[in-house]
């Protein structure tokens, strides 16, 4: 900012790898949140349902809300979020962690 003030908006990435140790009760689990979810319109549920029971990576991210991540921050309100997963058929749990791998940088310059 060239008047010297700080943004009041902050983008914070986040790059998590789960493992799934156990599919069943992931999928069941996502079925339960989708089912008790009064938010969401029937004709949406019904998709949902069928989405999750076909891909663990669509039932963690029915799950996983990034609203629970950061609402017990002091000082701070959630004012955007978006989230995605995808399996990772190439991910060695055993390699080193490489941070140029996950470059975050040009993540948010192409606009990820």
């Amino acid at each position: 900012m060239s008047n010297g003030e700080a943004s009041r908006f902050v983008r914070l990435h986040v790059e998590l790898v789960l493992e799934i140790t156990d599919a069943g009760e992931l999928t069941g689990a996502a079925i339960d949140h989708i089912g008790g979810d009064p938010a969401l319109p029937e004709e949406e549920r019904g998709q949902a349902l069928e989405t999750v029971k076909g891909d663990p990576a669509e039932a963690l991210a029915h799950l996983v809300d990034p609203f629970d991540l950061v609402n017990a921050v002091p000082g701070t309100e959630l004012a955007q979020a978006s989230w995605s997963s995808e399996e990772l058929t190439d991910y060695d749990p055993d390699a080193e962690w490489d941070a140029a791998e996950w470059d975050l940088a040009d993540d948010a310059a192409e606009g990820a």
